[in-house]
């Protein structure tokens, strides 16, 4: 019983936050497919097979691919495109993969895109409705919209548990309401449920020739934008309670709401003032309660993108692959609650500036589904090694499935890419300037990484020989971050540490070296450190290194692991941190003369995201209880 409320608690909290952006597309979708781009004639068979092709693009793309199998790709119960990252990082290098990381990588950027053209379009279409129920009011739909948008994003920094506790009942009445919508009108026109037939659909697609085919296609994606959320978060609720709030409730309602709106075309001549379809089902008495609700409904839309690209960046960042930028908690106990100012307001900026730029929902379709049937794709490609490797499923099988899904993917891809003059280069660049901005920050650190291996002079054993024979030490209990965990005698001592007894000539009477590792898994389970023990006397002092893990949904904070590890003497360190000082290195990055042309705007560009970078002490919560100390090193990238 206990299991069971659970489950249901699981359940209408994923309707709140997982089905917000799939639940409002009924707003704008269908005006697209027979009013917008698509501008497919109106009658019976043209609107039995646009419906059918809707009906059946949710069944394959988000009830087969998503729901069933795509839910099963879960990394230690995490899901989303770094899960899958993480998932495939060691198989996919193993067996020369690195092109399908790149691939993952560059879908997260892409829904970087999304994320900025969601809240725009969402709260666009819903304001949109006060032009339908009152015409003269129709030029307050901009000032609206952007004032909406501007609170909405202001309180961002306050952290969304407490507007979280509206969300699932405002959605599930959202999803009643378009179903009873729905159900109305095909009461009044029953032969629309003869798009239930796939024939009609095809017949659609047949019968049109290839370019109006495609343009009805980029329609229809309108209708699947929001169902790769399923997968995004699956790591807050689970994937029985996603999978149950979208047969039981979201997928039902849809299905009555796009057949409601079919039937509707089928019984009248014309839809109402405002050109809306979605508002053409509401009576008049109740349009601007139907407004107020979409609103809210599409502000909740909109929430669950920002708080999913807060999370994208902060997983990246752990995951080594965007700058460390400042990541604020907003939540004492909920450690996923974060807020990413420079995130927040670098959406804010492009939302405002796609309203401005399209001034209407229909306009800003245009811009809508290209980074959506992108990241679409790449995950069907991704499925492919995952089905093999961890599923073991027979190449047939693959072929069949995933081979089938690639391919309805790569036609809404395709189809999308129509629109890309006309708005649809707006998420491709966005994606592809994150993508720039992750390929060249990791180069970025592995190209330094490499330039401080070149500067060591010395190994471990000399240092310890160095250690022991040393007249005189600093009375210090002295540690230090370094980049590779050290466990052998034969390991290179960390560049900083030649650099301190070079300048100074003499050594701290302890040294710990401590090394972060972020493996691509979600949680660290059981012990997240090892110790190496170089040298341990009462008198002379230790040499001790340290490699620490975190997973990249943790919060790295090595200073409280530390002074754990320090109580329970698995190091010997004081446990007061007031008496520790962590030596840092600031590097003076240098170009080498023999970097091409590419390699050299990539140095620069790293220089600059280096600059916007939290130093990694700081990062990973050293510097707040312990002194610092810092010393400048020239390091030459090659």
């Amino acid at each position: 019983m206990k299991a069971m409320r659970k489950a249901l608690g699981a359940t209408l909290g994923a309707i709140g936050i997982v089905y917000g952006d799939i639940g409002t597309s009924p707003l704008y979708a269908l005006d697209q497919i027979f009013f917008g781009h698509g501008n497919t004639p109106q009658g019976v068979e043209h609107v039995l097979g646009g419906i059918s092709l809707v009906i059946w693009a949710l069944a394959i793309i988000v009830a087969f691919k998503y729901a069933a199998l795509v839910l099963r790709a879960d990394n230690d119960g995490e899901g989303g495109l770094f899960a899958l990252y993480g998932l495939l990082h060691d198989g996919a290098l193993r067996h020369g993969g690195r092109w399908l990381l790149w691939g993952l990588i560059l879908g997260a950027g892409l829904l970087f895109g999304d994320g900025i053209i969601t809240p725009a379009i969402s709260v666009l279409s819903a304001v949109e409705g006060v032009s339908v129920a009152t015409p003269e009011l129709s030029h307050t739909v901009i000032p609206i919209t952007l004032l909406l948008l501007t609170i909405l994003f202001a309180i961002q920094s306050r952290g969304t548990h407490e507007v979280g506790k509206v969300f699932s009942p405002v959605l599930i009445l959202w999803f009643m309401v378009i179903a009873a919508l729905g159900a109305r009108q095909i009461l009044l026109a029953p032969q629309i449920l003869a798009a239930f037939n796939p024939v009609h659909g095809l017949r659609f697609l047949l019968e049109s020739d290839f370019r109006d085919a495609l343009l009805a296609l980029g329609a229809v994606m309108l209708c699947v934008t929001g169902g790769e959320a399923m997968y995004a978060d699956m790591g807050h609720f689970g994937a029985l309670p996603i999978r149950l709030g979208w047969f039981l409730l979201v997928f039902p309602s849809l299905l009555l709401n796009y057949l409601g709106q079919g039937a509707y075309l089928l019984a009248h001549a014309g839809i109402k003032g405002g050109g809306s379809l979605f508002y053409s089902l509401v009576p008049h008495a109740a349009l601007f309660p139907m407004v107020i609700l979409a609103t809210l409904a599409t502000i909740i839309a909109s929430q669950a993108l920002i708080s999913g690209a807060f999370s994208l960046v902060s997983q990246a960042v752990r995951l080594g692959l965007f700058p460390r930028i400042r990541i604020h908690h907003t939540h004492e106990e909920h450690t996923g609650q974060i807020y990413v100012g420079f995130i927040n307001w670098l959406l804010y900026a492009g939302c405002v500036g796609l309203v401005l730029a399209f001034g209407s929902s229909g306009a800003l379709a245009s811009a809508y589904g290209l980074s959506v049937s992108g990241v679409m794709v790449i995950t069907s490609i991704a499925m492919v090694p995952v089905s093999r490797l961890l599923w073991r499923w027979s190449m047939g099988k693959v072929a069949l499935v995933w081979g089938g899904l690639t391919v309805v993917n790569a036609l809404f891809l395709l189809a999308s890419t129509l629109k890309f003059l006309e708005g649809g280069y707006v998420p491709f660049t966005i994606g592809v300037l994150v993508f720039l901005v992750m390929i060249t920050w990791q180069w970025g650190r592995k190209a330094t990484f490499d330039a401080y291996s070149r500067k060591h002079t010395m190994n471990m054993q000399e240092l310890a020989e160095l250690h022991r024979a040393s007249g005189h030490f600093v009375d210090r209990n002295a540690i230090l971050m370094i980049p590779k965990h050290l466990r052998h005698l034969t390991d290179h001592a960390p560049a900083l540490m030649q650099l301190i007894w070079d300048r100074y000539g003499v050594l701290p009477r302890n040294l710990l070296f401590v090394t972060v590792n972020h493996p691509e898994v979600p949680y660290i389970h059981g012990s997240r450190y090892r110790v190496t023990v170089f040298e341990q006397d009462k008198e002379r002092g230790s040499i001790l290194s340290v490699e620490l893990s975190f997973g990249f949904m943790e919060e790295p904070n090595v200073e409280a692991v530390l002074e754990e590890m320090a109580q329970q003497q698995e190091i010997d360190l004081p446990t007061d941190r007031r008496k520790w000082i962590v030596h840092v290195s600031q590097e003076n990055l240098l170009a080498s003369r023999k970097l091409g042309l590419l390699k050299r705007q990539g140095f620069r560009l790293f220089v600059w995201l280096r600059q916007q970078s939290q130093p990694a002490y700081y990062y990973y919560g050293l510097g707040v209880g312990v002194q610092l100390s810092a010393e400048i090193m020239p390091v030459t990238v090659r």
